[in-house]
């Protein structure tokens, strides 16, 4: 599966538009702009200088070859020159019940705790032999006392060592700005104007890292940025 191009469709008409790819790029973003004097405006009444622009809400949704949505696909965006720190207290949990990871998909960023309550009345014993997060959770009923931190950016694959149909993924992010696609194959996120990356992982990728774009955000009215897959 590669991702092959994003498509910048705006909730508003604008004026002008400009198409960020060059020759030989997988991934191309088309962004409308406000015209400047409009922009300058909005900047000013927002207390901001000419130059800065706050972030928006942009929806982002993935679909397939056919134009079909894509649910249950992490979006993550770095934005350029905003390096994130881990973060800091962040917690989530991805439980057991009825012999199930629950949620069976959890997207979190580098440094977060995750909990692995046990809500079963049979124990697990969860474990990830993956490069992202090694780590082992020996037969258990409860809740472990101490949380797994998830320290590097990946993809880390658990399952059971007792109940071998039960598997799940906790995609690592350098990022506050992610989420998982819904049934409509759409993530809201604020994201400000400029030249990005863009990562993404869906379920077919296995154990393969988020693949890794440019995606250009524009200056106008935030809109719909369209992520196409292809198999």
């Amino acid at each position: 599966m590669s991702l092959i191009r994003i498509i910048a469709a705006p909730a508003l008409p604008a004026p002008a538009a400009s198409f960020a790819a060059r020759p030989g790029n997988r991934l191309a973003a088309r962004v409308f702009h406000a015209a400047p004097l409009l922009a300058a405006a909005l900047a000013t009444l927002a207390g901001l200088s000419p130059g800065q622009a706050r972030a928006v809400d942009w929806t982002l949704q993935v679909v397939d070859r056919h134009g079909a949505p894509v649910p249950g696909a992490v979006v993550a965006v770095e934005p350029k020159g905003q390096p994130a720190p881990p973060a800091s207290g962040a917690t989530a949990a991805m439980g057991q019940r009825d012999r199930q990871f629950q949620p069976q998909l959890l997207a979190v960023q580098t440094g977060t705790a995750v909990s692995f309550p046990n809500f079963d009345t049979v124990r697990h014993h969860v474990y990830s032999f993956s490069p992202t997060k090694k780590f082992e959770l020996k037969l258990y009923s409860g809740t472990p006392a101490e949380p797994v931190v998830f320290d590097k950016a990946g993809v880390a694959q658990l399952g059971c060592n007792i109940h071998d149909r039960m598997s799940a993924h906790i995609v690592v992010v350098d990022t506050p700005l992610f989420g998982i696609s819904d049934a409509r194959g759409e993530v809201r996120l604020d994201l400000p104007p400029g030249s990005h990356r863009l990562r993404l992982w869906e379920a077919r990728m296995g154990n393969t890292a988020p693949t890794a774009q440019p995606l250009t955000v524009g200056t106008g009215a935030p809109g719909v940025l369209k992520v196409e897959l292809k198999d």
